[in-house]
């Protein structure tokens, strides 16, 4: 396990301030390809995305996690995207962890699109066990049931909880499953609605896909406002980091916005050399928030709206605009996290990948 005064931040801030944590959580996003297409989701995935993690990669992320938080408390998950669209390579990469002996997976996460029948469930189920998964998570909510049928989800905890019992089954949210919301028949007015319910019981962020497609209808905060609000505790206290299929790693779930490639430096080396106060972009958000680079982006030409429903809808606008206009490319990234549209002032239309 590394200390925390291997870290840049902490080795130059004063011995009373809150130090900058270790991480001790990586999410392995497999894949940006998924079978549904969220309104809410953090890095833009739907059914036009590609990318597949190498094993490779996935590998050497765990084992810096490992380096970095040690073996008892560094956890992995694996997500996407819709890791089940390529579950032959899902099963390879855990082959491969347990030769290297990483230990076993926290959790495997899916949206149960795939789970049309009991046979194969068992099949999977029971390959993912004996290859260490501690725990099945299944994302259910109003977003992922306009694409997902909600027989899905109650047939892969039913059969799923019979072959590795029903506490190593998480349903998020299992009231929308007791309850499911018939958002395919809704109209787009009925459908916001039942978003802002969820809205209040489960808060998301405004990022990649969320922040041009949602965020016009949780608009209520002025820029003044906002721009009272930094992002300190946001990458000081992350617990841990998503990774890509790339290697571009994103603190916390602040997607489109790498501090380092894992394909270049190990996980705990990433984390021993970031300096909040001293990072591209980066010290700005940390020190006074998106709306730090406000001024540099109006002289550029952006235009902001009146109104944000957060400082990450802010963010998200911003570095939208940053990307169409080529700054910061080293940082705000890659193409999968963000529009390739014109940038109308954070609207615009999903489009997949080239």
């Amino acid at each position: 396990m590394a200390d925390l005064y291997e870290n840049l931040y902490n080795k130059n801030i004063l011995k009373d301030q809150p130090k900058f944590k270790l991480w001790r959580s990586a999410g392995l996003m497999l894949t940006y390809k998924c079978s549904a297409s969220c309104d809410f989701c953090y890095y833009n995935c739907n059914p036009f995305q590609e990318g597949l993690m190498p094993i490779a990669t996935a590998i050497n992320a765990w084992k810096g996690l490992k380096r970095l938080a040690g073996d008892d408390e560094a956890k992995v998950h694996i997500t996407g995207g819709e890791p089940f669209l390529y579950f032959d390579h899902l099963v390879e990469l855990l082959k491969q962890a347990r030769h290297e002996n990483l230990g076993r997976i926290d959790q495997i996460e899916t949206n149960a699109s795939w789970a049309v029948n009991e046979e194969t469930i068992r099949e999977r189920i029971k390959i993912l066990d004996s290859l260490g998964m501690d725990t099945l998570k299944i994302s259910c909510d109003p977003f992922h049931l306009e694409y997902v049928d909600v027989e899905n989800v109650h047939r892969l905890v039913d059969t799923a909880g019979k072959i590795i019992g029903k506490e190593r089954v998480i349903v998020r949210w299992q009231e929308y499953l007791d309850n499911p919301v018939p958002i395919k028949t809704m109209s787009a007015i009925q459908k916001i609605a039942i978003y802002r319910e969820n809205y209040k019981k489960y808060p998301f962020r405004f990022t990649s896909k969320a922040g041009p497609v949602l965020g016009k209808y949780f608009a209520d905060k002025t820029l003044e406002s906002i721009a009272q609000k930094n992002c300190t505790s946001t990458f000081r206290d992350a617990k841990g980091v998503h990774i890509d299929p790339f290697g571009n790693v994103f603190s916390g779930v602040c997607s489109g916005m790498i501090v380092g490639n894992v394909n270049a430096a190990g996980l705990d080396e990433i984390w021993k050399g970031l300096d909040w106060t001293n990072a591209e972009f980066f010290s700005s958000l940390f020190q006074n928030g998106p709306a730090a680079v406000l001024n540099e982006a109006i002289e550029l030409g952006f235009q902001p709206l009146d109104f944000y429903a957060s400082k990450c809808h802010l963010c998200t606008d911003l570095r939208q605009f940053f990307f169409d206009f080529g700054r910061y490319k080293r940082i705000i990234g890659p193409i999968q996290c963000y529009f390739k549209n014109e940038h109308k002032g954070g609207i615009g239309s999903i489009a997949g990948n080239e």
